[in-house]
């Protein structure tokens, strides 16, 4: 009998396996798009409706041109290498809400939401192209799907993890209010979304460069992020990598990124 769970086991995570476009690394997604699209744009719509969103002023039109404009880069990308299909799992929305926090945010489906704090460091289109390039990464390298798969076999065990999937919509509720919320546990969660983020800062940095900003203010900008950021957490402790750890990775990757998708 055990031999026959694992073997069923191994099937459903062999039949989930994906891989992230831009980086070719494998992942576990347990998950239908349908159902983290369901789930996901029933959170958004609940934040938005209690949201203060900023609908005018330079700002809010920068938010959505930048948007715009790395949005379709992402989906020429997509149609050029054979994943037109894809298209179909993105409404983009790229708004900007009254909120001091220098902070913004994605949902799976390319909704997309940046704080009124966080402008206050952006001085130009190229610096905001940085901030949602990453956050459109995001939503490509359906991260949010691969953290719910992971939450589910974590959760429900190996020995159920066929029941589990096989009734999906249990089990993503079960879950998703702690993958969209700000919960994680240190040791295996926490280093899982450092991961994300450093592979959402690369894919990032590359989706910005095809949508034509420059990549080179990245390593400024970050730097003015971390000068702006009092009581820093612990990189052990924290869902993002260090400031130091994120800049040195940049600044190492910007050459060949440069190289490879920049304008000739």
């Amino acid at each position: 009998m055990e031999k026959w769970i694992a073997c069923l086991c191994a099937c459903l995570i062999l039949a989930g396996c994906s891989s992230v476009p831009l980086t070719g690394r494998k992942q576990l997604l347990l998950v239908s798009d349908q159902d983290v699209l369901s789930s996901s744009l029933t959170q958004y719509s609940e934040y938005m409706k209690t949201a203060k969103k900023t609908s005018s002023g330079k700002d809010a039109s920068m938010v959505t041109r930048v948007g715009k404009k790395i949005a379709a880069a992402t989906e020429q990308y997509l149609r050029n290498n054979g994943m037109a299909d894809e298209i179909k799992n993105f409404a983009w929305e790229f708004n900007l809400v009254k909120d001091n926090q220098v902070n913004a945010f994605c949902m799976p489906g390319g909704k997309i939401v940046v704080y009124e704090g966080l402008m206050d460091l952006v001085d130009s289109d190229d610096e905001l192209a940085v901030v949602l390039g990453h956050e459109v990464a995001h939503a490509v390298a359906k991260h949010s799907n691969e953290r719910m798969s992971q939450q589910i076999v974590a959760q429900y065990g190996a020995q159920i993890l066929g029941a589990a999937v096989a009734n999906k919509s249990a089990a993503v509720q079960t879950v998703a209010s702690s993958v969209y919320g700000i919960g994680a546990q240190y040791g295996v969660m926490l280093p899982f979304s450092r991961k994300h983020e450093s592979e959402a800062d690369y894919m990032g940095l590359i989706l910005m460069t095809m949508a034509g900003y420059n990549p080179d203010v990245a390593v400024g900008f970050w730097q003015k992020m971390s000068a702006g950021s009092g009581g820093k957490v612990p990189e052990f402790m924290s869902t993002h990598p260090s400031d130091a750890h994120r800049i040195s990775d940049i600044q190492k990757e910007l050459p060949a990124i440069k190289a490879t998708y920049g304008k000739r």
